[in-house]
C-alpha cells in the first residue's frame, strides 16, 4: 500500500491539477461522451441507474456506464487502474479511504469546480463534508450517511416466547435473548457476531468510552481496556455463551443470509441493508427493526461512514464528469436514493422520505440512531493498519487467544503504522 501511495503521487497530482484547471475546455460542448461510474454495491445499483437515466435526460450528450465490483475486490481493482491511468472516471469513496486517494493524487481536489458553479456544500451532513475534506480541499461530494439498529427474526422470537428488542434493551439483553432462542438440533443461533469491524466492534466500543484511534489520528485506542471490553461483547458471543456461529461458518455464509434464511435470530444491521433484506421474501415477512442496544451505562453512540462520489484525477473528461457528480449531489438524486430506501442521503431533509421508504420495516430506527454518530476511525493510510488488525482479531474470534492479549499485540502494530504514515 505504501508504494501505491508514492505511485499515485507524483504524476497523480500533476493529473489533479491539471482536473482542477481544466473549467474552460469542453463544459458546454455537444461531444458525445462516456462516463464510467464505479460502486460496489448490487442493492444500489437500480437506484443509481435511476439517477443517471434522470442525469441523461438533462445531458443527452454524455453517457454512464456503471461498474458494480463486490468490495472484496473493489478496492484493489480500483487501486490498479487508477495507476495505470484506465479507471473509472467517477467512482463511490469511503471515510477509510478518502485521505489516501486525496494524498496520493488519486481523486481529484473539487474546489475550483465548487466554487465556479455555487455549489452549496452546506446543504449535505457536515460530518460527511468534513471527513472528505483534505487539507482544506474537497476530494469527494457526500452521497449517504450511516445509521445502525438491531435486525431480528420476529418470527422466531414470538415461537421462543421472547419479547420483542426495543429502545430499552443493553448489551445483557441480547445475551439473555440469543440464550433463549438459540436451538443447536434445529441448527438456529440467537444472535451472529462476524468479525467485521462496522458491523460489530465499531458499534460497540463508543458505547463503552474507547477508542479505535485517537482524535488526532497518531495513536491506535486498541490497547485500552474500553477498547478491550467492547470486542469482548463479540467474541463471549461465540466462545462464551456459545450463541453465534463461529468465525468460519460467517466466512462461509453471508451473515446477512443467515438472517433471512431465520438461522439467526438477531444481527446488528446497517441503513443501507433493509433493500436486500426485503428482496428475500422471508426476510421481507419475518425481519422487524429495533434501535441498536445500549452499552452497559446506557451510551448508545457508534462509529458512521457515509460515502462520497469522487472524480478520478485521470479522467479524460473532467468537466463531463463534474456535470455527473453535481446531479448526484443534487436534491434530486438524494430523493431517489431515499424514496427507495436505498440509503440515507448525506443531502438533507431527505431522511423522512427514506423513513417512510419500506414500510415493512421501522426505518426510522435508522434515521433517530444518527444522533449519536461518531467520526469513522481513519488515517493517511487506513487499509495498512485496518486489514492487518482483521487478520489478528481472527485468533480472538476462535478462541485461539483472549481479546485482551490480542488487542495489544494490535495496538503495537497500529503504532507503528501510523508513525511510519505521510502526514
Amino acid at each position: 500500500m505504501k508504494r501505491l501511495l508514492s505511485l499515485l503521487l507524483v504524476p497523480l497530482l500533476l493529473a489533479a491539477a491539471a482536473c482542477s484547471g481544466s473549467s474552460e475546455s469542453g463544459g458546454d460542448s455537444d461531444e458525445q461522451v462516456t462516463l464510467t461510474y464505479a460502486i460496489w454495491d448490487q442493492a444500489q445499483a437500480a437506484a443509481m441507474k435511476q439517477i443517471i437515466q434522470e442525469f441523461h435526460a438533462q445531458h443527452p450528450n454524455i453517457d454512464v456506464q456503471v461498474q458494480v465490483t463486490p468490495w472484496e475486490s473493489y478496492w484493489t481493482k480500483l487501486q490498479t487502474s487508477v495507476t495505470a491511468g484506465s479507471g473509472p472516471d467517477v467512482f463511490w469513496m469511503t471515510m477509510v479511504y478518502a485521505q489516501y486517494y486525496a494524498i496520493g493524487g488519486g481523486i481529484a481536489a473539487l474546489d475550483d469546480q465548487v466554487k465556479k458553479s455555487k455549489l452549496d456544500t452546506s446543504v449535505y451532513v457536515p460530518a460527511v463534508t468534513k471527513a472528505y475534506t483534505v487539507d482544506g480541499k474537497l476530494y469527494g461530494i457526500p452521497k449517504d450517511v450511516n445509521g445502525f439498529g438491531l435486525c431480528y427474526n420476529k418470527k422466531l422470537f414470538d415461537a421462543a416466547g421472547v419479547k420483542h428488542p426495543d429502545a430499552s434493551w443493553k448489551w445483557t439483553d441480547v445475551i439473555a435473548a440469543a440464550q433463549k432462542l438459540t436451538n443447536k438440533q434445529k441448527g438456529v443461533y440467537g444472535f451472529v457476531a462476524p468479525e467485521a469491524d462496522e458491523l460489530s466492534w465499531y458499534l460497540t466500543v463508543p458505547q463503552v468510552g474507547g477508542q479505535v484511534i485517537s482524535p488526532d489520528g497518531k495513536r491506535s485506542g486498541y490497547d485500552q481496556d474500553a477498547t478491550i471490553q467492547g470486542i469482548q461483547f463479540w467474541t463471549d458471543m461465540i466462545t462464551k455463551y456459545h450463541v453465534s456461529p463461529t468465525l468460519q461458518q460467517t466466512t462461509d455464509t453471508d451473515p446477512l443470509a443467515m438472517l433471512t434464511s431465520g438461522k439467526v435470530a438477531m444481527r446488528y444491521c446497517g441503513s443501507w441493508e433493509p433493500e436486500e433484506i426485503a428482496a428475500v421474501p422471508y426476510g421481507k415477512a419475518n425481519i422487524g427493526i429495533a434501535p441498536l442496544p445500549a452499552g452497559p451505562t446506557g451510551k448508545r453512540e457508534y462509529y458512521s461512514n457515509g460515502l462520497a462520489d469522487s472524480i478520478s484525477a485521470k479522467t479524460k473528461h473532467p468537466e463531463q464528469a463534474w456535470q455527473f457528480l453535481q446531479f448526484l449531489g443534487s436534491e434530486k438524486a438524494a430523493e431517489i436514493q431515499a424514496k427507495t430506501g436505498t440509503v440515507i442521503p448525506a443531502y438533507q431533509g431527505h431522511a423522512d422520505a427514506y423513513a417512510k421508504a419500506m414500510p415493512e420495516f421501522d426505518l426510522q430506527v435508522f434515521v433517530d440512531h444518527l444522533k449519536y454518530a461518531q467520526p469513522f476511525p481513519a488515517s493517511t493510510d487506513t487499509s495498512v493498519w485496518r486489514d492487518e488488525v482483521t487478520k489478528q482479531f481472527a485468533e480472538a474470534w476462535t478462541g485461539k487467544a483472549p481479546v485482551g492479549d490480542v488487542s495489544k499485540s494490535v495496538a503495537e502494530m497500529m503504532n507503528t503504522a501510523l508513525s511510519k504514515e505521510k502526514k
